[in-house]
């Protein structure tokens, strides 16, 4: 696997000392890091009320052994509710076990 430079990133509120990122939900480690891709377009990330994280563009999703998680598409939805069957992506159980974000 071709490891891609990466730019420094970037805490996220909820991203713990250290981590460079955000963690997605308490205890999966799961973190989103800016990387250079050779586009000029940025990341952005957007959270959704009682929902996911949507992930848009220029971002890179990393495990916390450093693995990048696989994107085919500009856009993914990640889980907040913890619940997921699909982590670190979004499947929608969210909206069947009420989860609120506050």
């Amino acid at each position: 696997m071709e490891r891609r430079d990466q730019r420094p990133s970037t805490p996220i509120a909820g991203g713990g000392p250290g981590t460079g990122g955000a963690d997605i939900h308490p205890g999966h480690g799961v973190r989103v890091t800016s990387a250079y891709t050779g586009r000029d377009d940025d990341g952005e990330i957007v959270a959704c009320p009682d929902g996911p994280f949507l992930v848009r563009g220029n971002v890179e999703i990393v495990l916390p052994d450093g693995t990048p998680v696989p994107r085919t598409r500009r856009t993914v939805a990640l889980c907040r509710c913890g619940l997921s069957t699909i982590k670190p992506y979004c499947d929608g159980t969210h909206k069947v076990t009420g989860f609120r974000t506050g």
